[in-house]
């Protein structure tokens, strides 16, 4: 039912043939005024023809927002998000999930602007990204309105979703009238690719799904060679070269793409409830995680690196399941931030057929004493000696608990 209050809407708008449908059903069923915003996250499509397709649908030029974030992206959210080593369930760089919160608030600070009283997403009904983007809204504007048309409109089915397009006079591409094989998200640090021909995990992707890799079979045989420089736990050069955020992940993007790296084929556990098969990609993120764990290995304390390491599964569940913006994250990012103060020097990496190698990592302030470990004698601050009343105060419970077991016959 929808909810007659509602004068405004902005909607997070693609362009693309269901969020074009989604303009058009909030203007039939809600009678009301859209404002489309559409961001630049680096997905490599261009803008233009999304601001052409509004103005098309009637949205008044005023009303359209298009805005590029991906400086605000990789330095506000991927970046922080890497100074945690953040993998869901292990293995997943968060490329999407990451992207979400970013979204919401613009739409927020969109609905501020223009005294909209809901806002919009083109979202499922059985996915994580409905979750994402509301969490968000509720947490930045806790009276907005989230109208989601997939959970309440009737249009069940492709022909559904073609009839009412051609009903409205909305354009069709050829290319869209037909079920896309899968479906696709991405932006500047990863691609997704989800459904149709994806969704057997017994059955290998096709090589026609990757867009972001070539495959490692077809990389080069000479590795690349690659210098990734650090400060304060945020990458800032590559081969000495000073780039900004969003034009370091782009190069090494580049240099993952060219050597097969960071291809993902993963069976998730989404928050909704479901298993989900899907394919990712992540060519500069994979790179950029090696190097930091790299650097990390170097600069930080034994207890601060097993304590961070301990806390990333919590950290990436958080994002993974939409609460960037509640305070259990930030107070993880807090401590996560403070563990990055020496987290500055150089890692040296070889890129091979979908490999990323560490073969270097240097810093000014390296916990590494060659001095201590070395097999060598020398003046060494470490007595061999020591070792064995540290042994026997460690083993003292587990003796305790073994004559115990002698003493039951156990």
């Amino acid at each position: 039912m929808a909810d007659s209050s509602v004068k405004k809407v902005v909607l997070a708008y693609s362009g693309g043939l269901d969020t074009s449908i989604i303009l058009k059903w909030l203007q039939t069923t809600y009678s009301c005024e859209v404002v489309t915003f559409t961001a630049d996250l680096g997905q490599g499509e261009e803008l233009g023809p999304a601001r052409d397709k509004a103005l098309l649908l009637g949205i008044k030029p005023e009303n359209i927002y298009i805005e590029d974030l991906r400086e605000e992206f990789v330095r506000d959210y991927v970046f922080p998000m890497f100074r945690a080593n953040a993998a869901y369930e292990g293995v997943y760089l968060l490329g999407t999930s990451i992207a979400r919160p970013l979204i919401a608030k613009k739409l927020i600070e969109i609905a501020e602007k223009t005294g909209a009283d809901a806002v919009s997403h083109g979202a499922t009904g059985k996915g994580n990204d409905q979750v994402r983007f509301e969490l968000t809204a509720y947490a930045l504007k806790p009276d907005v309105v989230v109208i989601a048309p997939w959970r309440e409109w009737d249009l069940r089915s492709r022909e559904q979703l073609i009839a009412f397009a051609e009903e409205h006079q909305i354009p069709i591409a050829k290319n869209k009238r037909g079920e896309a094989p899968f479906s696709v998200d991405a932006n500047l640090l990863h691609a997704s690719s989800e459904g149709r021909v994806l969704e057997d995990p017994a059955i290998e992707v096709p090589d026609y799904v990757y867009s972001r890799t070539i495959s490692p079979e077809d990389a080069p045989d000479k590795p690349t060679i690659v210098t990734v420089s650090f400060e304060k736990g945020d990458a800032v050069a590559i081969d000495g070269e000073t780039l900004s955020p969003a034009t370091l992940l782009a190069r090494l993007n580049d240099l993952g793409r060219d050597n097969g790296i960071g291809r993902l084929d993963l069976v998730e556990n989404r928050f909704v409830g479901m298993k989900s098969r899907g394919m990712y990609e992540t060519p500069g993120g994979t790179i950029l995680h090696a190097a930091h764990r790299a650097i990390e290995s170097i600069t930080l304390d034994r207890g601060a690196a097993h304590l961070k390491d301990q806390i990333m599964p919590q950290y990436a569940e958080l994002i993974y399941n939409g609460f960037w913006f509640s305070p259990e994250r930030e107070m993880l990012q807090a401590l996560i931030d403070k563990s990055q103060e020496y987290v500055t020097g150089d890692v040296r990496l070889k890129l091979y057929k979908g490999g990323v190698h560490v073969i270097g990592r240097s810093s000014d302030y390296s916990l590494y004493d060659q001095d201590l470990v070395t097999f060598e004698e020398g003046a060494v601050a470490y007595d061999h000696r020591d070792a064995a009343g540290f042994i026997k105060l460690n083993a003292l419970r587990l003796r305790t608990l073994g004559q115990r077991k002698k003493k039951l016959g156990l």
